[in-house]
């Protein structure tokens, strides 16, 4: 059976817990459009958090991979269509280190695209009811430098797509947050639900019409 990764960070900003990994745990072992899910954690730490990347990566060996971060204070899910080649950290990461102003990949290109049929992952959302929206900047924080990397390991691989997700705050998150929005764990689990479900059907019709024109 084929496998989709997806990953989510552990808490890091004094949070006590973090969203992507809370709803991404729910989703380990289930079963979409044929292919089964394996979930993983990362650490919210520069270099490190691409190394355990890397290694689920070649242990699972996916067909897609799906990393899933906190972005507190966005007011939807958002689907990044681009990842860029700098670190940049307003915040020391959760071993103490804050990168200024450094590139991921020295000599590596400026940006990597999202290899995920975003546009289509963000529709099956919106016409569930929820709120979300492509977004043009994915950081300069860990969630940036995974999704970089994810790509740059991913480059020249074509049956493997890539790409990331941001998501809110939970409730219980932006209480401690007065007037930052938030979405309900269980609404952010069905849209994962969505996403995966679209990007494996797109990738399965492509595949379909690509054998109908040899």
């Amino acid at each position: 059976m084929q496998k989709v990764l997806i990953t989510g960070f552990e808490p890091f900003g004094g949070e006590r817990v973090n969203p992507s990994w809370e709803v991404v745990k729910q989703l380990n072992d289930r079963e979409f459009v044929g292919t089964r899910i394996i979930a993983r954690q990362l650490p919210c730490v520069f270099g490190v958090a691409l190394e355990v990347l890397n290694a689920a990566i070649d242990e699972v060996k996916p067909v897609m991979v799906l990393a899933i971060g906190q972005a507190g204070g966005r007011t939807d899910i958002t689907i990044e269509r681009v990842a860029i080649n700098v670190d940049d950290a307003r915040i020391p990461d959760n071993q103490g280190r804050q990168p200024i102003d450094e590139p991921i990949l020295e000599a590596g290109p400026a940006a990597y695209f999202s290899t995920l049929p975003i546009k289509a992952m963000v529709n099956s959302m919106r016409e569930a009811g929820i709120p979300a929206s492509v977004s043009q900047t994915a950081g300069t924080y860990v969630c940036n430098h995974v999704m970089y990397g994810l790509l740059h390991w991913l480059n020249g691989q074509q049956e493997i797509k890539g790409g990331f997700i941001h998501i809110p705050y939970l409730p219980e998150q932006a209480a401690a947050h007065p007037g930052a929005p938030s979405m309900a764990s269980q609404t952010v689990l069905f849209a994962l639900e969505l996403a995966i479900s679209i990007a494996l059907q797109v990738e399965h019709d492509l595949k379909v019409v690509g054998g109908a024109t040899h």
